[in-house]
């Protein structure tokens, strides 16, 4: 979606001139890790330790573009960071949180304790004080006193705990692995702080180590539910966890809902404690989350998790690539205060009020899509503005790894062979005299046939390309019968226009197999970013495998046409002796009525076939429709999926259609198993 705030002031409008935002697009984040001076496992080590860091945050690749700086029981980390990122540093993360993580006073079967993340929108410059204020409403009791989560407290009881210690930094570092929250009392401050329930999300582990899947007795089943409906996020990077909380496994998303409250993002960071995993985890497991920087679009990640968050190497492909314009520049024309503009591969609408110029732009990316349709309708755009429209073009550039760009000059249509429409414009017009017929008009008949034909597998399209191609196929043997009944010149005069009409589309058909060629050529790039890791060899006898049975397909066509020809070749013949002949010799009779032959002797001048075409017809009939069921052969039961119909070194070229079709299937479902297991 296209959108603009309103500008405060006059730089603001120069800026905007210049850019518009694209939307939402998907961004990467790095939720949890650590910083130097963290109060436990600090590995960050040598000269200017912030330095090291920092640089290593600003070089990741990805770009991080929100960090959620962690430390355990302290805002101590976070104040650094921030401090260095008010100061210049991280220019390109446009997002630093605290991440406060904690203990709770629940052990797991692997001998430790579960852990709990704070998320803290920094939005409000008296967040750190609001946060340090909550955070001292927490409590633990233990050496027969209460000690608050501060850092005096800590301090105390990391003294209380070990009476050796006598340095504060030691004391604080030892007092936080000895301070546990208890859930009873973290859930009542949350609850009885508005500012925290506005400010605060809550993530916990979902490892078996310190995550709440570690709670496993069945005593304590109720309370490991407990813990994962307080908790808004769930830290893992297991794809089976993700797919558990988005309602994908055994619980339906309405039984995620019932049981723990919402379903849950899950996130991952590098939780790095030194400087080789700075926002390097483990396997490339990124976070990526969908929407601006900011600590709302994290909120909007837990009420749609399934569209908002995601972890892995690259983020989610919404639209092939190469199916996308990315960008679009208007050139030469004063008019337009935003000539550079960014789309969103998911756009679904462009909004503003009226006048804004909406109808404009829509225009301005058909034309540069040569879809414009042949005649402009006199209200639109580019038809009104024509006389400001000289020397300006437009350029798109669409997706892809190669540079694709394509530019037009706008005011002039390009119904010309050398163009070729990469997208589908209905106007504002077209869908208002649609709507507004009285009857079914040839447009509207158009674009029923145009979405019946769309709805029909690509296996009973028999090759066609559209509507009328393939109504001709279904119809051609009725259709033929009915043109007989036509006289001869109006055959010869519709033959002579239709290669008439062969010649003229030659050059233009020749301009779109090589559009077409390149498109493929992209589709197959995309289709390779699609493959998951260690189903390749599947995929590649999966492209085999259809390569061939678009070959055996056309085998299939072809005896099915030629079967189709063989019986009009039949009714003709049929036609001939029963109606035309004996036609053609009354005719001839009435013509030479005074030749004086007798009836016996016109019966000489029926006309009829030199051989027995009827016997010859039978054989070619039985030879096509046996061609023809050979090829087809009959679909296989009781497919077992592990194990391959065809052998590896058979021909596949050779093999029945129904047999390659039951391979096709049988491996797709492979890959699609590989695809969830990843």
């Amino acid at each position: 979606m296209v959108s603009k705030t309103k500008p405060q002031n006059d730089n603001q409008v120069l800026a905007e001139e210049e850019t518009l935002s694209p939307g939402s697009l998907w961004l990467r984040w790095e939720p949890h890790i650590h910083a130097p001076g963290t109060l436990l496992e600090d590995k960050f080590n040598g000269e200017s330790p912030l330095d090291q860091y920092l640089s290593r945050l600003e070089g990741a690749i990805p770009t991080i573009r929100a960090l959620g700086v962690t430390d355990y029981y302290s805002l101590s980390t976070y104040k650094t960071v921030r401090n260095a990122k008010i100061a210049g540093h991280l220019p390109e993360c446009e997002l630093v949180f605290p991440n406060i993580e904690m203990r709770l006073g629940i052990g797991t079967t692997k001998g430790k304790w579960v852990n709990i993340h704070m998320l803290i929108c920094p939005d409000h410059e008296d967040h750190i004080e609001q946060t340090e204020r909550f955070l001292g409403r927490l409590t633990f009791q233990a050496h027969g006193d209460t000690f608050n989560c501060t850092e005096r407290d800590l301090i105390r009881l990391g003294e209380a705990a070990d009476s050796s210690i006598t340095d504060d930094g030691v004391a604080l570092s030892y007092g936080a692995t000895q301070f546990k929250i208890s859930l009873e009392n973290l859930q009542t401050v949350y609850q009885k702080s508005d500012w925290a329930k506005q400010n605060i999300l809550f993530a916990v582990a979902g490892n078996q180590g310190d995550g709440s899947s570690g709670v496993r007795d069945a005593s304590d089943a109720t309370l490991r539910q407990e813990i994962d409906q307080f908790a808004h996020i769930i830290f893992s990077a297991d794809p089976a966890q993700r797919e558990f909380w988005l309602g994908r496994k055994a619980a339906s998303p309405q039984q995620i809902k019932d049981r723990y409250g919402a379903l849950k993002p899950c996130l991952h960071g590098s939780d790095a404690h030194e400087y080789d995993k700075v926002a390097n985890p483990d396997l490339d497991r990124y976070t990526w989350i969908k929407g601006i920087p900011s600590f709302d679009t994290l909120k909007q990640a837990c009420i749609d998790p399934a569209s908002r968050a995601f972890i892995g190497e690259e983020p989610p492909i919404s639209t092939l690539p190469s199916q996308a314009i990315t960008k679009l520049k208007i050139t030469d024309t004063g008019w337009a205060k935003t000539p550079n503009i960014q789309l969103n591969a998911g756009l679904v609408a462009i909004i503003g009020a009226r006048g804004s110029g909406k109808t404009a732009l829509a225009e301005i990316i058909a034309a540069g899509c040569d879809a414009l349709p042949e005649a402009l309708p006199d209200k639109s755009f580019l038809v009104r503005a024509k006389p400001e429209l000289k020397g300006a073009a437009v350029e798109l550039e669409w997706g892809g790894d190669a540079v694709n760009l394509q530019q037009r000059e706008l005011g002039m249509t390009y119904d010309h062979p050398t163009s070729y429409a990469r997208a589908r414009y209905l106007s504002q017009q077209f869908v208002d005299e649609l709507c507004s017929s009285d009857g079914v008009d040839d447009k509207l008949l158009e674009e029923v046939e145009r979405v019946i034909f769309e709805a029909h597998d690509v296996n009973q399209k028999d090759g066609a390309i559209d509507f009328d191609e393939l109504l001709d196929k279904r119809a051609s043997v009725a259709r033929v019968k009915r043109k007989r009944e036509q006289c001869n010149l109006e055959a010869l005069a519709e033959q002579v226009g239709v290669e008439l009409d062969k010649i003229k589309m030659t050059h233009k058909l020749e301009t779109q197999v090589s559009d077409k060629q390149k498109l493929i050529a992209q589709y197959i790039e995309d289709r390779k970013k699609l493959v998951c890791k260690g189903s390749e060899k599947e995929v590649a006898r999966l492209n085999k495998l259809n390569e061939a049975a678009e070959k055996v397909r056309a085998n299939v066509r072809y005896f099915s046409a030629q079967t189709q020809s063989l019986q009009a070749v039949n009714d003709e013949v049929n036609n001939v002796r029963t109606i035309q002949a004996p036609q053609t010799l009354r005719s001839m009779q009435t013509r030479h009525n005074h030749a004086g032959l007798e009836t016996e002797s016109w019966d000489n001048f029926l006309l009829a076939f030199s051989g027995d075409v009827d016997t010859l017809l039978v054989k070619r009939l039985s030879k096509a429709a046996k061609n023809l069921e050979g090829w087809k052969g009959k679909v296989p039961e009781n497919v077992d999926v592990t194990k391959p119909l065809i052998p590896d070194g058979a021909e596949l070229e050779k093999q029945q259609l129904a047999t390659l079709e039951a391979e096709i299937v049988r491996l797709q479902k492979l890959v699609s198993a590989d695809r969830t297991v990843t």
